[in-house]
């Protein structure tokens, strides 16, 4: 069976919905909720789409709903499944009913069995959800895929895909096999910093190498203790981690802690495995004095800290002194990693000078031209794309006070980019650029929140642009429908918001389509890195970059995309058409 949709399973089920059954239009405006609506049309008619249809709105909601369509506990889908039975003739109800009879519950008469049977409990896959959507004729996609969770007794099993990651190339092996040596060499008193231009894999590098390291360790109850900056950097690391390990094929689980945004981790739960912080969270449980993170620091095997010229800051000061504290003054093997633009060379000197540690950097054919500008040589090797880049022109000056700042993040606030997810006009001109995008093309976007991800997913599904959404609640096994349809080229529009993980392999993206702001020249870099890959990684020679900040003004430190143009001397378009590839 399909994982996704096909568009024969959307025109079917659109025509059964429609023409066979006649489902009324208010109770599918409910699936989006009235306010939304208005909003939706509002957009559509802006667009000079007109308003929509009771087709566009079914295939709409095929579309955004999926395999989940009949799914679900809220009263608005109880209805339109009891609508749905209503339409039966009695004899196939009844039959419906004796093959799925309600606990405890003698019903005789058929008026009264399409609400008890809406209400009955729908599990994915299962029973009852497949005799619902086959005798009402619906593709069986509509009664979802089950994943069972304990195996042992199931007559039937879904076995998960091993995840195979593709081969380290030279220069990558090479910095591994350093990495490896300096931590059998110096071990616990190993300190190194790894240097390589962003999109170059020192991520991969590094959770390669320190989980081989790290394995059986893991099974003494020890930590790998890995420090980023902010939350969707942590959850690009435990992305990585997690493909690393299930390719790697060990025998044991591995057990990973969210140390970030909030998540609390009680002293009961650790039982060794890989601790994915956020510095601002370390720094207030030490002064804390968190019984959990003491045991973590108590029993740290290793340390990495990802964008490490920021740990010269006090945070990391406060951290390494209740670490010398409880594990000793030798601690455990620490690894900085680093990117090497040339923006941060001070920095990182000042920490390979401060811990005595070895700095790290790949061995090249032509290290002289390398060093000159290693991402330019990146790109003329052909391990990154090169950008090109359209600061998109969305309307008024939007001014960023500092009271719009989140100072914890170091980024733009959570707030104002609610705001700027609601604002209409922006939206407007996002939309309508993405209109001009050429029909077939993959494109991937970030968006300001998971709500603005959404709405812009609706608009282009309402318009026939097949779009679906994707934020950290996404559970992983349609997260990995959603990817596999994008890279099939089944999904034009993978919309973003809060996930930026290795994991994601679409190295031929058309479009990065950039609606967030950020502050973060780290952030942004791993935003638009998902679409350098160069040829040499299985990616293209030209990236399509755009940014949609150009009239959000902060005053002092400038937006991440300035700093971007020019660390990566991008080359900057005012259209793309004109640009010969």
């Amino acid at each position: 069976m399909n994982t996704y949709l096909t568009e024969n399973d959307i025109r079917r089920t659109a025509h059964l919905l429609i023409d066979e059954y006649k489902v009324d239009e208010n109770l599918l405006i409910k699936f989006i909720g009235k306010e939304k609506y208005v909003q939706l049309n509002n957009m559509l008619i802006e667009l000079e789409e007109g308003q929509m249809d009771k087709y566009q709105l079914v295939r709409m909601l095929i579309v955004e709903k999926g395999p989940h369509l009949f799914a679900g506990s809220d009263d608005v889908v109880r209805k339109l499944r009891s609508y749905l039975l209503k339409q039966l003739e009695d004899n196939k109800l009844i039959q419906l009913y004796e093959r799925n009879p309600i606990s405890n519950k003698k019903i005789k008469s058929p008026s009264y069995m399409p609400n008890a049977l809406a209400n009955k409990r729908w599990v994915m896959g299962k029973g009852w959800a497949r005799d619902f959507v086959q005798t009402l004729g619906f593709p069986l996609i509509f009664s979802g895929i089950s994943s069972p969770k304990d195996h042992s007794t199931d007559p039937i099993q879904d076995i998960e895909p091993r995840k195979i990651v593709p081969p380290l190339v030279e220069y990558q092996k090479g910095l591994k096999e350093k990495m490896l040596s300096v931590l059998n060499q110096e071990r616990n008193k190993t300190r190194c910093v790894v240097t390589l231009p962003t999109g170059g894999g020192k991520t991969r590098i590094a959770v390669e190498s320190f989980i081989d390291w790290m394995q059986p360790r893991f099974n003494e109850g020890k930590y790998l203790l890995w420090i980023a900056q902010g939350e969707e950097l942590c959850e690009q690391a435990i992305s990585c981690i997690a493909d690393m390990w299930q390719d790697r094929e060990f025998p044991e689980t591995l057990r990973v802690y969210r140390y970030f945004g909030g998540k609390n981790v009680k002293e009961d739960e650790l039982i060794g495995g890989a601790v994915i912080a956020s510095i601002q969270q370390l720094y207030t449980r030490v002064k804390n004095n968190d019984e959990a993170l003491n045991e973590i620091l108590s029993n740290c095997g290793a340390m990495i800290i990802d964008e490490a010229h920021h740990a010269t800051t006090m945070s990391y000061e406060l951290l390494f002194e209740k670490a010398k504290a409880l594990a000793g003054e030798d601690l455990f093997p620490i690894c900085g990693l680093t990117a090497t633009p040339g923006r941060n060379n001070d920095e990182t000197m000042t920490l390979v000078d401060q811990f005595e540690a070895y700095l790290i950097h790949p061995s090249l054919p032509d290290m002289e031209r390398y060093k000159q500008n290693p991402l330019l040589y990146f790109r003329e090797e052909g391990y990154l794309a090169e950008p090109l880049f359209l600061l998109h022109e969305d309307g008024e000056e939007i001014e960023v006070s500092e009271d719009k700042i989140d100072r914890d993040q170091d980024d733009l606030s959570k707030e104002f980019l609610n705001e700027l997810a609601l604002n209409k006009e922006r939206n407007f001109q996002i939309i309508e650029f993405m209109m001009t995008i050429p029909v077939g093309s993959s494109s991937l976007v970030y968006a300001c929140t998971v709500g603005h991800a959404e709405f812009l997913a609706m608009v282009m599904n309402s318009i026939g642009r097949k779009s679906a959404v994707i934020s950290a609640e996404t559970p992983k096994q349609i997260r990995r429908m959603y990817i596999a349809a994008f890279k099939r080229g089944e999904i034009e529009f993978l919309f973003n918001y809060g996930v930026l993980t290795t994991g994601f392999d679409a190295p031929k993206i058309d479009h990065i389509l950039i609606t967030r702001p950020t502050t973060s020249t780290i952030l942004y870099e791993q935003m638009v890195g998902r679409g350098l890959r160069g040829i040499n990684f299985g990616g293209t020679n030209y990236c399509k970059v755009v940014d949609f900040s150009k009239n959000i003004k902060r005053h002092g430190a400038p937006l991440a995309y300035a700093r971007f143009i020019k660390d990566w001397q991008i080359k900057e378009v005012n259209d793309f058409e004109e640009v010969m590839i």
